[in-house]
């Protein structure tokens, strides 16, 4: 008797902590807005930083123009997911 107890406890408990793990998340929302913000953060950071590169010298000017243009492609794509997510975010 106090083995099935003890054992409708645990599963029990172990179906409440872990009903969020199992909930379905809906597509897009929050989640996706917020991901797509610190990809766009962190593209800005890589144009920043090989615009720094190219002004120490560590990138020739036609290193800079090819690796500045696909910077650039990435992130003006990222602008386009982030502004597709915000406005399916909205009511």
């Amino acid at each position: 008797m106090e083995l099935a107890l003890f054992l409708a406890l645990v599963f029990i408990t172990g179906t409440v902590v872990t009903a969020p793990l199992r909930r379905e998340r809906p597509a897009g929302g929050a989640g996706a807005t917020a991901a797509l913000e610190a990809a766009r953060d962190a593209k800005l950071r890589e144009i920043h930083d090989s615009d720094l590169d190219h002004r120490t010298g560590k990138l020739s000017d036609e290193d800079h123009a090819a690796l500045d243009a696909t910077l650039r492609a990435e992130a003006a794509e990222l602008l386009r997911e982030l502004e597709a997510a915000r406005a399916g975010a909205r009511p």
